[in-house]
C-alpha cells in the first residue's frame, strides 16, 4: 500500500480525530501566544503521539502531521491549494469533491474531507474570526480570508449535497498594465486610451462574467487615478487594493443574529457623498445602489469606477436600468435611460474566454440618445483569427476607426491621443461620414 493510500485508510482517520482532539484540549488548557502558536502545537502532537505507542514509517507520520498542523493552523486539505500560487480558485462541492481553477482551466483534485463535519469546521474557522455565523436559519455567508481571499460558503438544508465552499484567491502580487498586455488581454493601444480615460475623469463601466477578471481591470484603472484625489472604495467584500496613500475603504456589513444593522452597498454609496470624495470606485454594483452610482456620476462626482455582471456592453445597460428600478423609484424608463447616457461615458467588456483567458472584447462609448435608446459607438473590437495549440484563442483588440466623441475631453488634460490609436485611415473616413 502506498503512502497516499495509506493515509486515507479507516484507522489513519481515526488516529488523524484522536490526536486532532487530543491536541485541541491541550490547546485550551494552555493557551499559547500567537507567536509561539505553531511551536506549541507541534510539542503538544508529538506528546499527544508518543502517548499511543504506534510506530507509524516516517513518511507517513510526516504526511499525518502535516494533515494535522493544516487542521489546527491552516484550512485542512485546502491548505496546500490555497498555498499554491498558480492555483486562482478553490471550489469545495461536499466532502469528497474539490476542484480548482489553475491557469484558467477547471481541474477535479484528489483533495478529499473526511466527512462533512470536516467542512463544516474549516467553514467555522474562517468565519468565526469575523464575527460571522453560518446555520440552518442563515445556511449562507461571504467572508474574506486574512490574505484577502473571498470566501462564500453554503449549507445544508439549503446545499443538498453536503457544504459547499467557494474561495476566490486573491492575487498577492497585482497584475500590471505591462503584464496585461504580455498576456494578450488587451492592447498598448487600449492602455493609452483607458490611462487617459482615468486621468480626463470620465466615468467608466466595467462589465464581464463571473471570473472573467473585471475586479482585475479595475484595479488597473484604479492605479490611473492621481495621487492627489481622495478615493472612496466601496465593496462587498474589500479585493481592491489601491496604491495611492488618500484612500477610504469601506466594506458592507451583514446582518446581526436578528437580521439588523445590515450596511448595504447602497447605504455606504449613499454615505460616500458626505466624505468629499474626488473619486468613488465601487466594486460591483448589483441592485438598487445602481441609482446612487449615476446620481453620482451626474452631480459632480465624474471619474467614478465601477463593474458590474453582463455579457455586452449593450446588455450592461440593460442590467443597469434593472437594478435602478430595483431602488424602488417609479421612475420612466426613458428617464432612466437619460440618466445612463448623460452619467455613463465607457463601458469595457471583458471576458473568458473558452481557453481560460481573459481579454477585453469590447470598449464602447456612450454617445446620447436617440428617441429612447441610449446610443453606443464601439471604439475597439476583439477580432478572432483562429484557434492556436491546445485550443488556443488567437486575435487582438483591434480599433473601428471611430474616434470619440470625448476626444476633446481628453485633450483639456493634455493627452492627444495619436490617429494610430483609434485606427488612422478608417477614423478619417468614418469621422468624415459622421460629419
Amino acid at each position: 500500500m502506498s503512502d497516499s493510500s495509506a493515509i486515507r485508510s479507516p484507522d489513519l482517520s481515526k488516529l488523524k480525530s484522536y490526536l486532532i482532539s487530543l491536541v485541541s484540549r491541550e490547546i485550551e488548557v494552555n493557551p499559547s501566544d500567537p507567536a509561539k502558536r505553531r511551536q506549541m502545537i507541534t510539542q503538544f502532537l508529538e506528546q499527544a503521539y508518543l502517548s499511543t505507542k504506534l510506530q507509524l514509517p516516517n513518511s507517513i507520520r510526516d504526511h499525518l502531521f502535516h494533515e494535522i498542523l493544516d487542521e489546527l493552523l491552516g484550512y485542512g486539505p485546502l491548505q496546500p491549494l490555497l498555498d499554491d500560487p498558480e492555483i486562482s480558485e478553490v471550489m469545495v462541492n461536499g466532502h469528497n469533491l474539490v476542484f480548482v481553477e489553475k491557469k484558467g482551466k477547471i481541474l477535479q483534485t484528489n483533495i478529499r474531507f473526511d466527512n462533512d463535519d470536516q467542512v463544516l469546521r474549516i467553514i467555522d474557522r474562517i468565519i468565526l474570526p469575523l464575527g460571522r455565523r453560518v446555520d440552518a436559519d442563515s445556511p449562507t455567508v461571504d467572508a474574506r480570508l486574512p490574505d484577502g481571499s473571498r470566501v462564500n460558503a453554503i449549507i445544508p438544508p439549503v446545499a443538498i449535497d453536503g457544504p459547499s465552499i467557494t474561495i476566490r484567491k486573491f492575487q498577492k502580487d497585482k497584475l500590471s498594465i505591462e503584464q496585461l498586455i504580455n498576456l494578450g488581454s488587451i492592447t498598448p493601444s487600449f492602455s493609452e486610451l483607458v490611462r487617459a480615460c482615468v486621468i480626463a475623469r470620465l466615468n467608466i463601466l466595467i462589465s464581464g462574467g463571473t471570473g472573467s477578471g473585471k475586479t482585475t481591470l479595475l484595479n488597473i484603472l484604479s492605479s490611473f487615478i492621481p495621487s492627489d484625489e481622495r478615493i472612496v472604495t466601496i465593496e462587498d467584500a474589500a479585493e481592491l487594493k489601491l496604491q495611492q496613500i488618500h484612500v477610504v475603504r469601506l466594506e458592507t456589513k451583514p446582518p446581526n443574529s436578528e437580521g439588523q444593522s445590515a450596511v448595504t452597498i447602497r447605504d455606504l454609496v449613499r454615505n460616500s457623498l458626505r466624505m468629499r470624495p474626488d473619486r468613488i470606485v465601487v466594486g460591483e454594483v448589483r441592485g438598487g445602489e445602481a441609482l446612487d452610482m449615476l446620481q453620482a456620476m451626474n452631480t459632480g462626482h465624474d471619474g467614478s469606477l465601477t463593474t458590474l455582471h453582463a455579457n455586452s456592453p449593450r446588455d450592461a445597460l440593460s442590467r443597469l436600468e434593472t437594478m435602478v428600478l430595483m431602488a424602488g423609484m417609479d421612475l420612466p424608463i426613458r428617464a432612466i435611460r437619460e440618466q445612463v447616457a448623460s452619467a455613463l461615458d465607457l463601458v469595457i467588456q471583458i471576458t473568458r474566454m473558452r481557453d481560460g483567458t481573459r481579454k477585453v472584447t469590447n470598449v464602447s462609448e456612450i454617445s446620447g440618445m436617440e428617441g429612447d435608446t441610449v446610443t453606443m459607438s464601439d471604439l475597439f473590437k476583439f477580432e478572432q483569427t483562429g484557434i492556436g495549440k491546445e485550443g488556443a484563442i488567437l486575435g487582438e483588440l483591434k480599433p473601428t476607426g471611430l474616434r470619440p466623441l470625448f476626444s476633446q475631453r481628453l485633450e483639456n488634460v493634455g493627452f492627444k491621443l495619436s490617429p494610430e490609436v483609434f485606427g488612422a485611415n478608417l477614423g478619417d473616413m468614418l469621422n468624415n461620414r459622421r460629419r
